[in-house]
């Protein structure tokens, strides 16, 4: 679910400008999972753009405590998100933790950095929900610890059906400031894309796995 229609059709432009996010469809990129894909995002380059990274952080604090009221603490999801997670936690005044994938091998074997108590309530901040497996991750091990999960909001999500039936399962909210859907009526008014390059750009999003450029 988007924070609203506005702001998502504004972080899409942002990301879009700052390449943050780059759509081609006629060159796609091979992510990591072997998926030919029209898209690519790395959101950790808004923190390189003071203006951008400032509207970000503003708009998913306010967005936070309007649908969360403020919680004891801000959880980051490693590594994407520690840098977000911790500006919005510094705007609204809480302490910051952030989450590993798993448990380092060494020292004192944390998961969970920073400093948390068992009962205390957190909202979970993370850059980008693709399947969404791995922000579930970092809710899991936040549970297993005995802290209050409210929600998590991020900066933007490809919308897949997947990823949607993943959180209903684990029966987490999730808000974005955008979203697929959001970003191509974004590209398209600004003429980033033409309808032809919508149409493909809508047919890989239907069916990632499958999908082929060709």
């Amino acid at each position: 679910m988007i924070a609203n229609k506005n702001t998502a059709k504004k972080t899409a432009e942002v990301l879009l400008q700052i390449n943050a996010i780059k759509l081609s469809p006629k060159e796609p990129f091979t992510w990591a999972s072997g998926w030919k894909s029209p898209i690519y995002c790395d959101n950790r380059i808004v923190l390189s753009y003071p203006p951008i990274r400032n509207y970000i952080r503003e708009k998913m604090a306010k967005h936070i405590e309007k649908q969360y009221g403020k919680p004891d603490v801000i959880a980051g999801v490693a590594t994407g998100a520690i840098g977000i997670g911790a500006l919005v936690a510094e705007y609204l005044g809480l302490p910051f933790i952030y989450v590993r994938p798993e448990a380092k091998k060494h020292g004192r074997q944390n998961q969970i950095e920073g400093y948390i108590q068992k009962g205390q309530s957190v909202v979970v901040v993370e850059d980008l929900i693709s399947t969404g497996k791995s922000s579930l991750n970092a809710v899991k091990a936040l549970k297993e610890a005995e802290v209050s999960v409210k929600g998590m909001v991020a900066i933007f999500s490809y919308g897949f059906d997947v990823a949607n039936e993943n959180f209903v399962k684990e029966n987490v909210t999730l808000h974005t400031l955008s979203n697929y859907e959001n970003l191509l009526e974004q590209a398209l008014d600004t003429h980033y894309i033409n309808k032809k390059e919508l149409e493909t750009l809508s047919q890989w999003n239907a069916n990632p796995s499958e999908w082929n450029a060709n």
